[in-house]
């Protein structure tokens, strides 16, 4: 498609955006919203010219230094020999994807260094943007865009690449930029969104086939299934930023607004009341950072104060309790479902200027890694961070993830345990444990598992590719991935919690995810008791109604730089990492057996190796795991247990801490002496 419109086209473009000039008040200042100061709508719609020596300055900082690095020293000659002879324009997933991020990391350093050849760049990837004839692959009745990624971030990226551009781009290409956000970007998250508030009036979605992306879902379900995922905030940004550029140029643009930010709020519930987000962390950041994105835009371009939407000071908490680093690598977290690394802290920088919090400056200071310009963007130094208190070592989460830690530094003790309800991107993964001290991953989740179901890497989503249980070698229920990695109906409920001194004690119920598969199941429960900072005590309550069967426990081992390994050693196991082991006894069932294994996908998905316990068949079984974690070549101590029927009694010494402990089964639900 050329870049420059006909003549025909052109004069009924002006003819109807001539139309659109008047802003209605109720718009500018929608119900419930704050009227904020005049001088916020001056500027830019993303920041505004003094932001810029700030955001040079930031730029030097050794926080943002390493990201800002990439972006400066991006291989401008590879992008655009990419951009001139290998991008298809029936390629959206991967091609369309990569010119859309090669023009906002231009657009975003030309505006910072004023360099000729990242300008250059930038008007090579919107020329190439400018000729797809959509800008996504969906399509509804076959027919009509709807814009689930592509559309709307090529919406976002080009209303930047005007904002930080400017007057660097001539005016009839700016026009033209305009034209086809109004046209190929606005018209489909417009779409989607409508879909997803009115599922039943949509005639079908389904892949464009004209586009080459390999894979295919049944998509007939999916205005109701995205409709509490992340797929549903980009379009909101992304309409919202076209409404806000084209106020008062555009008749629709009101319309895109209003849409937007109905569609904001009724997102808003996908997020707990403390600020957690049940995707996962990686998810999280992606996800706040659009809807944040889509809440400033608004409130710089009306002064509709939409700011606290959610619990945003709360969403920097729930990051805050997610990060999990480990040596090597800052970016690690508790990785349940797919998010298998920290999200855009980037939201804790916004959170920080926007709710004067400091706890959110500490996280957009400390936590996670810098990979994304919105940080630089939002950083504002003047912010003091507050580093957080002991209280925030143990928490609950309003979605029934359970974390406890020593710390939140590379070599800080960190365990949690999997309870909660179905979301998208999860596994299969309801009382798994992760659990990391001295600096290692020693009882891992692993990481990328495949989005579709006809990968063999989807086994990485089961139950078995866990720290779980097992029945019979059967996992709870899931879903076959034929509609993607939507929900399943699996459900699991905490049923104590308690910080004792420090020390973390929690028990989750997931027997109703397992009677899904197993009818017989009358009991599943995982008990988890951290007594900081490096033993660890799983306790497994297994019953079954009628018919007895083996029960196993799978540990997983992080070898994803082929330095993990497992051993069986009597009736326990050992994991070693290179800076770290755990080693484990298991009580409670007599015949059991131990042994290792290793994951069976393909090794170009990684080699995945695992200790597995079985329990021989029973109606009950009732497993205690007792864990302790030290570093590399120093000895474990010595942990004793001594079992009298449904009690058992645990001591010894194992670093700096003498453990004496009484764990009662008699109950479903255990108690504890310490």
């Amino acid at each position: 498609m050329p870049t420059s419109p006909s003549r025909r086209t052109f004069l009924k473009r002006g003819a109807v955006a001539a139309a659109g000039l008047t802003v209605l008040p109720h718009l500018a200042f929608p119900a419930g919203a704050q009227k904020g100061d005049a001088a916020a709508r001056r500027g830019g719609l993303l920041c505004d010219p003094r932001d810029m020596q700030r955001m040079r300055e930031t730029v030097k900082l050794p926080r943002f230094a390493p990201y800002w690095k990439t972006l400066r020293d991006a291989d401008l000659e590879a992008d655009a020999a990419f951009l001139r002879t290998e991008l298809q324009l029936n390629n959206h997933a991967h091609h369309m994807l990569r010119a859309r991020l090669i023009l906002e990391r231009s657009a975003f350093v030309y505006a910072l260094t004023h360099d000729a050849r990242q300008l250059d760049l930038a008007r090579q990837a919107i020329d190439k943007i400018l000729q797809y004839r959509r800008w996504d692959y969906f399509l509804e009745a076959g027919e009509h865009t709807i814009g689930l990624q592509r559309a709307p971030e090529a919406t976002i990226a080009m209303v930047s690449a005007l904002e930080f551009l400017g007057p660097a781009l001539p005016a009839d290409l700016q026009k033209e930029m305009e034209a086809q956000i109004a046209e190929k970007g606005a018209p489909a998250c417009y779409r989607t969104l409508y879909g997803m508030k009115y599922p039943e009036r949509v005639r079908g979605w389904g892949f464009d086939p004209e586009d080459v992306y390999p894979y295919r879902f049944d998509l007939r379900r999916w205005p109701l299934i995205l409709n509490s995922t992340n797929l549903k905030v980009i379009p909101i940004a992304g309409l919202m930023m076209a409404g806000c550029r084209l106020l008062g140029k555009h008749p629709q643009a009101e319309r895109w607004i209003d849409m937007a930010l109905q569609s904001a709020r009724a997102f808003s519930t996908m997020y707990g009341p403390d600020g957690s987000y049940d995707e996962g962390v990686g998810y999280w950041g992606y996800t706040s950072v659009h809807l944040a994105l889509a809440l400033d835009v608004l409130y710089r371009r009306t002064g509709a104060d939409h700011r606290k939407l959610i619990n945003f000071p709360g969403t920097a908490k729930y990051a805050l309790a997610m990060s999990a680093p480990t040596i090597g690598r800052p970016q690690d977290c508790i990785n349940f479902g797919d998010a298998w690394t920290m999200g855009d802290i980037a939201i804790a920088a916004w959170t920080a200027v926007t709710h004067r919090d400091g706890l959110a400056q500490y996280v957009a200071e400390n936590i996670g890694t810098v990979h994304s310009h919105y940080a630089i963007l939002w950083y504002d130094p003047r912010i003091k961070s507050k580093a957080p208190a002991a209280a925030l070592q143990n928490v609950r989460l309003s979605n029934d993830l359970v974390i406890g830690r020593t710390g939140w530094t590379e070599r800080s003790s960190v365990a949690a345990l999997r309870s909660g309800g179905p979301a998208n991107h999860e596994h299969a993964d309801r009382n798994s444990v992760i659990f990391s001290a001295y600096g290692e991953r020693l009882l891992h989740d692993p990481y990328k598992a495949a989005y579709s179901y006809t990968d063999p890497h989807w086994l990485l989503r089961l139950t078995q590719s866990h720290t779980a249980v097992l029945i019979d070698g059967k996992g709870h229920q899931y879903h076959d991935g034929h509609e993607g990695t939507n929900a399943s109906w699996a459900e699991a409920h905490v049923e104590s919690f308690e910080d004792r001194k420090g020390d973390l004690l929690a028990t989750s119920d997931a027997t109703e995810a397992y009677r899904l598969v197993l009818p017989g199941t009358q009991l599943v429960r995982r008990s988890v008791f951290f007594l900081k900072p490096d033993i660890l005590v799983l306790v497994d309550r297994i019953r079954l109604k009628d018919n007895p069967l083996p029960v196993q426990l799978r540990f997983q081992v992080d070898n994803f730089d082929q330095k993990g390994s497992a051993e069986a050693e009597g009736t326990g196991f050992r994991i070693s990492r290179p800076n770290a082991t755990l080693v484990a006894d298991v009580y409670g069932s007599a015949g059991m057996t131990i042994r290792t294994g290793t994951l069976p996908v393909p090794v170009e998905h990684g080699v995945h190796p695992f200790v597995e316990v079985q329990s021989p068949e029973a109606l009950e079984h009732t497993l205690v795991t007792v864990c302790t974690a030290q570093q590399a070549g120093k000895e474990h101590g010595k942990l004793v247990v001594q079992q009298n029927g449904p009690v058992f009694e645990i001591s010894g010494t194992h670093n700096a801490r003498t453990v004496r402990m009484r764990i009662s089964t008699q109950q479903d639900l255990p108690t504890i002496d310490l």
